[in-house]
């Protein structure tokens, strides 16, 4: 399902002028976003979106991979900057091999990690070549 399929407001419905997407995007349109690759490869779907309350930025995106309805899924904390917004095909990008993505840190659902962490960051990040905080 794609972000315009969820925009209980209708900001994203093409009125004749500019609306707040896809420069500004409620954070609960792009909760269920597909995740695909460069190769158009499913990597994912986007679970959850986490500010860093300090600067007030999206730090991660939380994806889902695996399972049947959330038994057997694996969660993936993806650095923001990582991701890009294809409005065409309403989902996201990230530049990553399908084959290397299997090989991210990831969390199984009832054993989130401390986000916090300035270590869990820093192997967050130097996995996705981010720049981190």
């Amino acid at each position: 399902m794609s972000y315009e399929e969820r925009d209980v407001y209708g900001m994203y419905v093409d009125t004749g002028h500019k609306g707040p997407g896809p420069e500004l995007m409620g954070a609960d349109t792009l909760i269920g976003d597909h995740v695909h690759n460069l190769k158009d490869e499913h990597l994912g779907e986007i679970k959850e979106i986490m500010l860093d309350m300090r600067s007030g930025k999206i730090a991660y995106a939380v994806m889902s991979r695996g399972g049947v309805f959330t038994i057997g899924e694996k969660l993936f904390a993806v650095p923001w900057e990582a991701l890009t917004l294809d409005t065409v095909n309403k989902r996201f990008t990230l530049n990553i091999d399908q084959q290397r993505f299997e090989t991210a840190p990831g969390f199984d659902t009832d054993r989130w990690p401390d986000m916090a962490n300035q270590a869990w960051a820093t192997e967050v990040h130097g996995f996705y070549a981010t720049s981190g905080r």
